[in-house]
């Protein structure tokens, strides 16, 4: 089997091309594969199969722990690379149906064959209810944010974001207790945008994630503390964002490897 490998400022994906569906792609590959030790590592397995309806191809997501996602902000940038590269589509423009809907994906600029830079539709960000029970010691307040998956975003009140492990307390924790899980933000104001970090459903701490920011971006605007346009920085980088109907994210990404695998 051949995949290739792609990020978004850290975000790593592994991308199967089965246009037919003949693979048996499932939480079983996706576990064994996204495994960073004993498999290829990744943060999570994209499976691009046939087009529905006016989208040129289908993306299925799933977790490096197996789990299914609805949507990835800087996955869909990387499988669009991977579909641009192999020829399916032409660039600069590609459809792409998900469980969020169809989404459009969009080269802005290429700097070589394997860095692009892409916005992405990212359809609607829905704030929802303030959700207290989280607000707590640096937590000032909290709410939830849907961007076709669920959100929790926390503004912080220190002068440094959490470390690692108190990220990984407090994202689990939140991510446990809510229905279903939840991708979890922390972020505080800086002079040229936000700076945030994320725990995201199914893998943990990440270095970027692509709903995240703009779910931070939407929580900021909602509060008063930014406008339609900002720059989220994440530890591997940072998105803009510009809120509207749709949000449009953009950001870089890079084509890493093509690996062939035995499978199974």
């Amino acid at each position: 089997m051949q995949l290739t490998k792609h990020h978004g400022l850290g975000n790593d994906f592994l991308v199967v091309i089965d246009l037919a569906a003949a693979y048996p792609v499932g939480p079983e590959m996706a576990i064994a594969l996204c495994d960073r030790r004993t498999g290829i590592g990744a943060d999570g397995l994209l499976w691009v199969t046939e087009g529905q309806g006016d989208a040129d191809v289908t993306m299925r997501l799933l977790n490096a722990d197996g789990s299914s996602a609805e949507m990835s902000g800087n996955g869909i940038r990387c499988l669009a690379q991977a579909v641009f590269q192999a020829g399916l589509v032409a660039p600069p423009v590609v459809k792409v149906a998900t469980d969020a809907g169809v989404r459009t994906v969009r080269v802005l600029s290429q700097t070589d064959p394997n860095r692009h830079r892409m916005s992405v539709e990212m359809g609607l960000a829905q704030v929802g209810e303030e959700t207290p029970e989280w607000v707590d010691g640096q937590v000032l307040r909290a709410v939830r944010v849907e961007l076709g998956n669920p959100h929790i975003v926390l503004q912080w009140g220190g002068t440094e974001l959490p470390d690692r492990d108190e990220l990984i307390t407090l994202g689990s924790s939140i991510d446990h207790s809510t229905p279903g899980g939840a991708n979890v933000e922390i972020f505080r104001p800086r002079a040229d945008g936000l700076a945030a970090v994320v725990y995201e459903r199914g893998v943990g701490p990440t270095l970027s994630c692509g709903t995240g920011s703009c779910a931070v971006a939407a929580a900021a605007q909602q509060w008063g503390i930014t406008g339609a346009h900002t720059a989220v920085h994440m530890p591997g980088g940072a998105l803009e964002i510009t809120l509207g109907e749709p949000v449009v994210l953009t950001g870089d990404t890079r084509s890493v490897a093509t690996i062939e695998t035995p499978w199974p």
